[in-house]
This record gives structure tokens, sequence and C-alpha cells, in this order.
């Protein structure tokens, strides 16, 4: 077991966690973190499972620090000929030396460095600031889960209405964690969730917060909500590699805040529903912001599939902002979309908005799906409608999107009131009254395609 242990400066700090025996490491890079003049620190190499359509390795590790850190990468799998950190918008470049590549951090973030281009055998670089809640593990309303590894009979760790679970820094649960039927719960620390079936469940429960954990192959849902309110998720981390291992799905939720999290899946990384199984509801009131999508496989953002056909939901008030998403890779037409709303079980969808968002050259998909369709796989009715939709400041860089498809289902199910304010391709600002060829549709240029039942559809610019 690691040593967990500060390194301190007078302006600069450092804190590395103990990695207990159970964990499986990757040996494609050997990481070296310091405050700049000291010693260099050796970190842990995690090993996670990535893609589903050809699991593979990728890497990760993770800190806490204060001030300015120093990183040196050391690439064990061949030569290095380039490097680069994402997301972009991060503002990082690594020097490379040799067989190695350096860079520093100012402050907390979640990144990508890739090797040659490599999006695969990649090192994952997961930092927070310095923990200010320490908990008393004998505070009666506190579940401490010390430095170790830890397992739980049926995988399972249900958690009581009231409690604080905290996963103390070195701490890896293989389990569940269970919020059924409970109030006013936080789950929080440093730790890791390995290997969970479901990771974290919150169902008919409300006020519950989940902070700072990373989940490393779950094989189903990191996070899944049911039925409840007043969730908050912050600066949580997660890979999947399975099929149906989406990241954070809400059916019937309400009153939802997500922010700062880097969701790496091999399904939807943040799919909004309606009725699913034993929850029923709107969606409504969703706050997505300031995190990092990277959907292996399917959707980064998914809205609308599910639903209650005998008593019609609406999946409303609903926000993504400042998002970077750097890969969709999904091969069946039918599920492809960075951004998709697709309803189905006569869901109505409306007054949703995707506000500067950042789409990094994908392996192939969509950047946008609107339908309203009749999925028989998943529904048993075609969606009501589709409207009041804000695409604002987006951003593409690539060649492998294909063709964006908006359509609706008939006349009285049909897409309106769609606005592309600023939509920007390969540097080229997309509006109604660029020129163009007289003959050509501003769809044409934004490589769109517009089926039947559109009404209302815009491309301006306020830049």
């Amino acid at each position: 077991m690691l040593v967990s242990f500060f390194c301190l400066s007078v302006d600069s700090q450092i804190k590395i966690y103990s990695v207990p025996d159970g964990v499986a490491h990757n040996n494609d890079f050997e990481v070296k973190v310091r405050v700049p003049g000291e010693s260099w620190n050796d970190l842990f190499e995690y090993n996670a499972e990535v893609d589903m359509h050809k699991v593979r390795n990728t890497s990760m590790v993770n800190f806490d620090f204060e001030g300015t850190v120093e990183l040196a990468v050391k690439y064990n799998c061949e030569t290095i000929k380039s490097a680069r950190i994402r997301p972009y918008s991060l503002g990082i470049t690594p020097v490379v030396k040799g067989d190695s590549v350096f860079f520093k951090l100012t402050k907390p973030c979640n990144l990508s460095l890739e090797i040659n281009g490599d999006i695969f055998q990649n090192l994952q670089v997961f930092t927070n600031s310095l923990e200010t809640y320490q908990p008393n593990p004998k505070d009666k309303n506190v579940i401490y889960i010390a430095p170790g590894f830890h397992t739980y009979p049926e995988g399972k760790l249900k958690i009581p209405s009231g409690k604080t679970l905290y996963l103390a820094g070195g701490a890896v649960v293989k389990a569940d964690l269970v919020c059924d039927n409970v109030k006013n719960v936080k789950v929080c620390g440093r730790g890791i969730i390995y290997q969970p079936d479901n990771g974290l469940r919150i169902t008919l429960s409300g006020n519950v917060e989940i902070d700072d954990l990373i989940f490393i192959n779950s094989t189903h849902y990191t996070v899944f909500g049911g039925q409840s309110s007043g969730i908050v998720v912050k600066n949580i981390r997660s890979f999947s590699s399975k099929g149906w291992s989406d990241g954070i799905d809400m059916m019937s939720c309400k009153d939802v805040l997500v922010d700062g999290v880097f969701m790496r899946n091999s399904d939807d990384c943040i799919a909004l529903y309606g009725h699913r199984w034993d929850y029923y509801g709107d969606c409504r009131n969703v706050l997505v912001k300031n995190s990092t999508l990277w959907a292996d496989v399917a959707h980064p953002i998914m809205i609308g599939t599910h639903g209650n056909p005998e008593k019609p939901e609406v999946i409303e008030n609903v926000t993504f902002t400042n998002i970077d998403i750097l890969n969709e890779d999904e091969p069946q037409q039918n599920y492809q979309g960075c951004m998709a709303i697709n309803v189905s079980d006569e869901n109505l969808a409306r007054k949703i908005l995707f506000d500067n968002i950042r789409i990094d050259d994908i392996e192939q998909g969509q950047l946008v799906n609107l339908r309203v369709t009749y999925n028989k796989k998943y529904a048993t009715a075609p969606g009501r409608g589709i409207e009041d939709i804000r695409f604002k400041d987006i951003s593409y860089n690539g060649k492998n999107a294909g063709t964006s498809i908006l359509e609706g289902y008939s006349s009285d199910r049909c897409i309106k009131n769609i606005v592309f304010e600023n939509l920007t391709i390969n540097g080229v600002l997309i509006h109604d009254k660029m020129k163009k060829p007289g003959y050509y549709q501003t769809t044409d240029l934004a490589k769109f395609y517009t089926g039947v039942y559109v009404e209302g559809l815009q491309f301006i610019s306020t830049k």
C-alpha cells in the first residue's frame, strides 16, 4: 500500500492518497508530480477499461493540490511523436522531451493526455482542490469509510436518511451505493467506487448530493436517478466499458444539478427521460455545466426516449452549458447525435438550452439529432413533440461528423421553434444571412438534413 502524504511549499501543496491491494495497475505511463523546485513524487497509475466495441485499457492518476504543480509523464509504449492535452479549452500545452511529457497545472481540472493521437491508450489526470471537509469518524451521522479495500454483503451499501457517507482518500469500495426512499443524504470524499454493478442509485428520494468520487468500470449506470428531486452531482469522474453502462441517467427527476463531471462511458454519458420501470412523472429543472463528456459508444447527451403513454409526461427547463464533448462513436444510425433529443412514448420535450458546447472531432456520429419518433424497441408510442430548443455558441472542429437530422412525426407531432445562434463548424459561422449560392439552404452548409414537420428553424448570428 502506498502511503498518503503531503508535499508542502509556501504557496503550493500536494496530497497523494494510499492505494490498497486489489486495485489493477496500468504500466503504460509512469507519472510523477511535484511542487516546482522540489522533489518528484510517484503516482499510482490505475487501470480502467473503455469502449465496449473493443475493450481496451486506459490509465488514470489522481491527487489533490493547491497552487502550482508540475507533472512528468514517461510513456513506456512507443516513441513519442506528438502529445496533446484535452479538453483544449483548458489551454494546456505539453512539452515533449525524449520519452517523457511535462506540463503544469495551476488549478484543479480533469484532463486527457494523448500520445501520438491515441485516445484509448491514454492517460486521464483527475485532480481536486485540497479537502476542507474532514468529518469525525465517530460522528453518528457519518458513515466513515477509511483507507483500504472494502466489500459489502450482496455488493450493496445502503445509506439511510440524514447520513453522510464519506470515503476517505485511499478508500476503495467494491459495491453499489443505494439511496432508496431517503432524504438529506450526502456522499463525498476522495475515495473510489470500484467495479460496481450499478454505481450509485437514487430512487424515490430527495436532497441527495454526490461529490468528488471516482467510479471505475461500473457494469451499468454510474449515477441513476428514479423519481427523485434535489439531486446534486459535483466533480465525479467515471469509466465504463459494458453494454448499457450509461453515465448519469435521470428518470422522472426534478431539480437536478450536475457540475464539473468527467464522464467516459460506453453508452450515453448523460440521459434524461420520463417514466421507466417503477418511476413516474415529468423530468424538469435540470442544469448540467462545466463538464467533459466522452461517449466511446452512443450519445454524450440524450433526451427523451422513455415515457408514459397512458399519462403523457414533459421534459422541460433543461440547460447544458460550458461542456466539452471529446468523442462519439456510434455506428447505429438510429442512436447518433452528440446532442440528441429523440422523443417517444408520448413525451414532449421543450424549453431546452445547449450553450457554449465545444465538440472535438468524433469517430462517427452526428452533431445534432432532433426527432419525434416511435422507437419500437424501447417505446410503445411516438412522442408528442419537440419545441423551443436553443443551441447557442456551439462549435465543432473535425471531419468525421455525419449529417445531422431534424425530423417530426406528423403535423400534430412536430418540431418547432429551433434556433441555432452562432453555430460554428471548422471556423465558419453558419447563419441564414451568410453568403451562399442562391439555391443553397443554410442547412446545406451546416450539413443538416431537415425532414418533414419542422417549423420555425433559424440559424442566426449575434457575433
